[in-house]
């Protein structure tokens, strides 16, 4: 008996998701365990996996397609059977089919993630179509007005932007339309920054003695290098141990302190910035950690990292010192207090003993969200990391 596949939600914010790529065409055989097709959601590309053995008879979003979730994504049944009362029956899952609405607010409402379910009925055009008009209110009317008010202006440069690429295609200018990872890191970016009140604390770390115990610990050929990350995200989560209202989130009614240290290691891909969690650092070994943040920055590169592999983060390290980069501030990746920035190994004259040597020195940034962490907070959770990172012994202890 044929059954329905509907687009899955694969992560807890998932609105639509793109299918990248079909495995299968229409009439192939299907096994259990097969691909099926690649679907990028808000985080990743994942793939999707057949679940019985059966025939592929219809495909409902073709391949750089979106949809909303639990649209139609494809059907699945015995060889040659009849489907087209299955269709029918299920042509209303497909929203935005089922709705009379305009291109534009078409776009704008998938560009903002919101389902047209919530909008049904309230058509202000023509037999009842909606318009962008109508987006817009609904956007007014149920979203934060300052948020509202900045995704607004957002999509107000966009259209800008537009009519300047068109008023130079003489220039060959090109347009490269959102990915909907970037759409979510846009969304979650400005959230993140206007609803926490952001602070940034700074510290200079001396790095000779890690610099040696890296050394050290990489003299075993046999064994995978450790990088300085590696020993930068460990230290992080013994110096929360030390500072726990570091590991803490802001709800409505109550701060949140957690127990497990689960850190993110922002990573830069292609089209955005993606986070995947080490959970329980601080439980961990030093190569535990390591083969963990190798293994899922592989992963996320070659965009096969499952969404539970993006989840549950208390804290995120984001180091762009390989990229040369002295110092910088992040933006919390929420619903985290505080990310750590960490910047390039420099080497420079410092005062040793009151004599003036060469050595090497990190800078490091701390922003904080004020809501839960006071500036004395932060600034003992940067001391304990800073000894931590100078007498690097106790960090493999």
């Amino acid at each position: 008996m044929a059954e329905v596949i509907f687009m899955p939600r694969l992560s807890d914010t998932m609105v639509v998701g793109t299918v990248v790529k079909w495995h299968k065409k229409i009439g192939d055989k299907i096994l259990e365990g097969d691909i099926l097709a690649e679907i990028e959601t808000d985080k990743a590309i994942q793939e999707l996996e057949a679940e019985y053995n059966s025939t592929l008879l219809y495909i409902g979003i073709k391949e750089g397609e979106s949809a909303p979730v639990n649209s139609v994504l494809a059907i699945l049944g015995s060889e040659n059977e009849d489907i087209s009362s299955l269709l029918k029956q299920n042509k209303i899952n497909n929203n935005y089919k089922r709705i009379l609405i305009s291109p534009l607010a078409k776009k704008l409402a998938f560009d903002k993630g919101i389902s047209l379910d919530n909008i049904k009925g309230k058509g202000t055009g023509i037999n009842g179509r909606i318009i962008k008009k109508d987006i817009e209110r609904y956007i007014d009317n149920n979203l934060d007005k300052t948020i509202s008010s900045n995704e607004v202006n957002h999509s107000n440069e966009v259209n800008h932007s537009n009519e300047v690429n068109h008023s130079n295609e003489v220039n060959h200018s090109n347009k490269v339309n959102h990915s909907n990872i970037r759409k979510i890191i846009s969304k979650r970016l400005i959230n993140s920054k206007i609803e926490s009140p952001h602070y940034s604390l700074f510290i200079e770390v001396i790095m000779d003695n890690l610099i040696k115990l890296r050394d050290s610990i990489n003299e075993k050929k046999y064994l995978d290098k450790i990088s300085f990350n590696d020993l930068i995200v460990k230290a992080s989560a013994l110096a929360i141990k030390e500072n726990p209202k570091i590991n803490s989130s802001w709800t409505e009614k109550s701060i949140l302190y957690h127990n497990n240290i689960n850190i993110g290691i922002a990573v830069a891909l292609e089209d955005g910035l993606i986070v995947p969690v080490i959970n329980q650092v601080n439980e961990k070994s030093l190569r535990q950690i390591s083969f963990e943040i190798k293994e899922k920055v592989i992963k996320a590169k070659e965009k096969k990292i499952q969404s539970n592999e993006l989840e549950g983060s208390t804290f995120t390290v984001s180091n762009l010192g390989m990229f040369g980069i002295d110092s910088f501030t992040s933006i919390i990746n929420q619903p985290n207090s505080c990310i750590l920035s960490v910047g390039s190994i420099k080497k420079k004259p410092i005062i040793n003993n009151d004599k003036i040597v060469i050595g090497h020195t990190t800078k490091f940034t701390l922003t904080c969200d004020h809501r839960m962490i006071d500036g004395a907070v932060g600034s003992d959770y940067l001391k304990s990391l800073k000894k931590l990172l100078q007498e690097p012994l106790n960090i493999i202890i």
